[in-house]
């Protein structure tokens, strides 16, 4: 375990943020002039998160084998717009620029449920980006699209509901859900 968190801190501080600096000014060239963006945002997944995310399980097993190679957010980008029909616009436009490995829009299973709505992709970094690195990094990112009464609310659930250190009740989820709709 100290093993790949020394791994992932050298990548984090040497690769992961710079890579997440120039993402950032590059996709604020490509939507240059655009209306109604409210924010455009990169990130480096924190070492501590990184950490917190290798210890994940599904069915008893850890989630990840190679976590330096399957974790996709590891950088992380979101374009937060005002409408939602910016958001389909914007992937438009970013799409012209991008190359898609995973396309996904996140709604509720139901009409008569609440909660996270987005656009992610995970998507390939160009190459003008990661041409001078000589290590291995991850080819990709994740990046989500989404309204700005999306993030608020996906902001707030994040922490309230999803990484909640405590089970909730079906009282609690139910006032979370009240605060969703």
């Amino acid at each position: 375990m100290n093993a790949l968190k020394t791994k992932y801190t050298d990548r984090y501080n040497n690769f992961l943020v710079p890579i997440a600096d120039q993402l950032n000014d590059l996709i604020k060239d490509y939507l240059n002039g655009f209306e109604r963006i409210d924010r455009i945002v990169t990130r480096a997944k924190s070492i501590d998160r990184f950490m917190e995310k290798i210890l994940k399980t599904e069915d008893g097993k850890l989630k990840y084998t190679d976590p330096l190679n399957q974790i996709q957010d590891q950088v992380g980008a979101r374009i937060v717009t005002f409408y939602k029909d910016d958001v389909v616009r914007v992937s438009k436009e970013i799409l012209k620029y991008f190359r898609h490995i995973e396309s996904i829009n996140i709604i509720p299973e139901s009409e008569s449920e609440f909660g996270y709505f987005g656009r992610h992709y995970i998507l390939l970094f160009p190459l003008d980006l990661t041409e001078t690195i000589t290590t291995d990094i991850p080819p990709f990112f994740e990046l989500q699209i989404k309204t700005l009464f999306q993030h608020s609310w996906s902001e707030a659930n994040h922490d309230l509901g999803y990484k909640s250190n405590q089970l909730l009740s079906s009282d609690v989820k139910r006032k979370i859900a009240f605060t969703s709709a």
